[in-house]
């Protein structure tokens, strides 16, 4: 992606000192927690494998390198210049595509607070516009966001200032997305009456009930919604229908039962509720790309 010659001069500098302070925190590739448990650092030296996975809702801001998100065959691309912003819970792929040892990638991310945005939007007072948009995009980061993302990066070299100054800089942080060019989607995702507010709870509802037996009609009552608007609103949001949410969430969990806890794949297969082991081969090496045995062995000779 080519670099807008258009921004102020201030992106640079920022762009600079946010890589610098991440690299600080990050002194071996991987995800790294702060003293501020909202705030999550990533580092990569060389680009990787598509990687699918689950993002919960979050903020990622690139600082040096880049990388791209796959959500049902669309692309989004997240380097200096754009942030990525993740609203609802989705099953997807991401790929670094760009870093080295001497530049990598550098990655801050923030989880969303729902109660945080909420205060927010009461607080803002403004209305979303009538959309039903993905739960997921990117956008161009501006100087007033990178300088509230700064802010609170400094605060990890002040911890006795992080208990009182941290809040401020994460409301500003999100204030700054919420008032966005696409900042809506933000707005009425948290906006209770709103069609994608009650997605985003169906959403909620797969996440927490993902090993049960998916009844369409009952989630759709829950949610105070049409069986086929369900549907046909859910697929907007994330590009897959419930059955498709349900079943990725189940692989997803098969996937780290078999890395973390050490499950053969029959066993793992079972326990996130298939019955027939060839149909979960078959399940697994569509979504993840090989089976689950020799998919697992790379992983794991890739992290020893």
């Amino acid at each position: 992606m080519s670099v807008d010659t258009t921004f102020p001069t201030a992106i640079p500098a920022a762009q600079a000192e946010l890589a610098r302070r991440i690299a600080r925190f990050t002194p071996a590739d991987g995800v790294h927690d702060t003293a501020v448990p909202a705030l999550k650092l990533i580092r990569a030296s060389t680009p990787t494998t598509c990687t699918p996975s689950v993002y919960e809702p979050r903020l990622c801001i690139v600082a040096q390198g880049s990388k791209i998100a796959l959500l049902g065959g669309e692309t989004y691309h997240y380097d200096p210049l754009h942030y990525l912003v993740v609203s609802v819970t989705l099953p997807m792929v991401g790929q670094v595509v760009q870093a080295t040892p001497e530049e990598p990638y550098l990655c801050l991310r923030l989880d969303v607070d729902p109660d945080l945005l909420g205060q927010l939007i009461l607080d803002t007072g403004s209305a979303a516009p009538a959309s039903l948009d993905r739960g997921l995009y990117s956008a161009r980061a501006h100087p007033q966001l990178l300088d509230a993302v700064l802010r609170l990066m400094r605060l990890l070299d002040a911890p006795a200032d992080l208990p009182v100054l941290a809040p401020l800089a994460l409301r500003e942080i999100f204030y700054r997305v919420l008032i966005g060019e696409l900042g809506h989607r933000l707005r009425d995702l948290a906006t209770a009456d709103h069609r994608s507010h009650r997605i985003a709870r169906a959403v909620h509802l797969l996440r927490q009930r993902y090993l049960s037996p998916l009844s369409i009609d009952s989630l759709a009552s829950e949610v105070h919604m049409s069986t086929s608007s369900l549907h046909r609103q859910f697929k907007s949001v994330t590009t897959m229908s419930p059955l498709q949410f349900q079943k990725q969430l189940r692989l997803h969990e098969a996937r780290r039962l078999m890395l973390v806890e050490g499950l053969e794949a029959t066993s793992a297969a079972h326990r996130v509720g298939y019955e027939s082991p060839s149909q979960f081969n078959r399940e697994y090496k569509r979504l993840f790309g090989a089976p689950p045995r020799s998919e697992v062995e790379r992983i794991r000779a890739t992290v020893a």
